[in-house]
């Protein structure tokens, strides 16, 4: 802060102004002088606050880090690692600027440092050294937060597109795609547990046999 001069208002309150806009407009609406107009401050002032933009992303992941589920952690990696990672996507549904914003992320908060701490004991059983461990829990999150960005995709998909694909299914060129929509599709809690069980099997599995 400038000296003598008293500070208006808190990097907890810009952090939170931030993160309500982008939870209601976006990530690509989060700047320093959207957030500086939400909070009533001058934009050159929010510099007082956070260094730029880049550090204002990391506090806003980091602050609603701190609203993870915490999960137990038992002993059955699968199991702790299936629920860890249910509750990122359950994060990430929550803020769907989540997902867009970890890339490149410097996760040194202590709510995130407390999720990799959770995956690392979940990871203690396998054997696996420390940053193998590291890398694993970097993937399972870069799956959820795919997986998160398709299914919010997908839950705003027109009926135009349905009917698209239905005229396609129709003219009879494309017969497997038929047969598969034609068994129908598991429903959403279900369709993520089986795929992020064969993830994070495959992972752990792969890289035991790889060390």
């Amino acid at each position: 802060m400038a000296r003598g001069r008293p500070a208006t208002h808190t990097r907890d309150q810009v952090v939170d102004a931030a993160i309500r806009v982008a939870d209601t407009e976006g990530l690509a609406a989060v700047t320093m002088r959207r957030i500086a107009t939400e909070i009533g401050a001058g934009a050159m002032s929010l510099y007082t606050y956070v260094p730029d933009k880049d550090r204002l992303l990391d506090l806003m992941v980091d602050k609603v880090g701190a609203t993870t589920q915490v999960v137990p952690v038992t002993g059955d990696w699968r199991a702790d690692l299936l629920a860890l990672a249910g509750a990122q996507r359950s994060l990430m549904l929550a803020h769907p600027w989540l997902p867009a914003a970890l890339p490149n992320r410097r996760l040194t908060g202590t709510h995130m440092l407390a999720y990799l701490e959770q995956g690392l004991a979940a990871l203690a059983p396998t054997g696996l050294d420390g940053p193998t461990k590291m890398e694993v829990i970097a993937l399972i999150t870069g799956f959820v937060a795919s997986y998160v960005t398709n299914e919010l995709a997908n839950a705003t998909s027109t009926a135009e597109q349905v009917e698209l694909i239905t005229a396609a299914i129709g003219t009879g060129e494309f017969p497997h795609l038929a047969a598969a929509l034609a068994e129908g599709r598991p429903g959403r809690e279900v369709s993520f547990e089986r795929i992020a069980t064969w993830t994070i099997s495959g992972l752990v599995e792969q890289a035991t046999r790889a060390g």
